[in-house]
């Protein structure tokens, strides 16, 4: 049986949205599971700071990311705040165990129609799209909060640094602009193997910054 790539997200990320439309592509080789995970988190665990978090960076990402969607055709538009927390939804998400119609329609409202992730009404809509009305009363159970957690440690644990993230038998394929990367190495992980890609994997570092 073929093992699934397994998609990591944050409903945070707008880059996440985008790549949401491209899992299609991945599908066409394999099944994919959607597996919700907490980026400030994982951000932590690597001593980062995310992009919102450096003032003209903040713009920066913002800016690139509508001007992404504009490019792809996909709808967008910012929800009223962001950073914001997304702990609500990701717990929701998780109790649906990364149910598909769930996450699209989380991002389609947070991301397309820019409404507020914690809104009840955003909340119990994507309750809905799972086939389940009553998950969002799981949204404050412990079990929830501590799968949400496994998903994240697992995640870190596999060399995940950032969201959306693609895993695909070990390999990271971060970002959007990586989903063409990976369609490439599904369809001939052996081209990953040797040459340039090999080498570059195990580059050494000749200098390394003091923080």
């Amino acid at each position: 049986m073929t093992k699934p790539a397994i998609w990591y997200f944050d409903i945070i990320s707008p880059f996440a949205h985008l790549a949401l439309t491209k899992l299609d592509d991945i599908r066409a080789y394999r099944p994919v599971e959607l597996k919700p995970i907490v980026f400030g988190a994982v951000l932590k665990a690597w001593g980062q700071l995310g992009p919102a978090e450096i003032a003209p960076k903040r713009v920066h990402t913002y800016r690139l990311a509508t001007h992404l969607a504009e490019a792809m055709g996909v709808p967008f538009r910012f929800p009223p705040s962001h950073p914001f927390n997304p702990l609500a939804m990701l717990r929701l998400l998780t109790a649906l165990e990364g149910d598909e119609h769930a996450v699209a329609e989380a991002f389609r409202l947070v991301w397309a129609e820019g409404r507020d992730a914690n809104d009840p009404q955003v909340l119990g809509l994507v309750a809905i799209a799972g086939g389940q009305p009553d998950a969002v009363q799981a949204i404050g159970y412990q079990n929830v909060k501590d799968s949400l957690r496994q998903n994240t440690e697992e995640a870190v644990a596999a060399g995940i640094f950032g969201v959306p993230s693609l895993l695909i038998d070990g390999e990271i394929f971060w970002g959007v602009d990586a989903m063409a990367m990976a369609c490439d190495y599904l369809a001939a992980p052996e081209e990953f193997l040797g040459g340039e890609m090999a080498r570059v994997s195990t580059l050494p570092a000749s200098v390394q910054r003091q923080l």
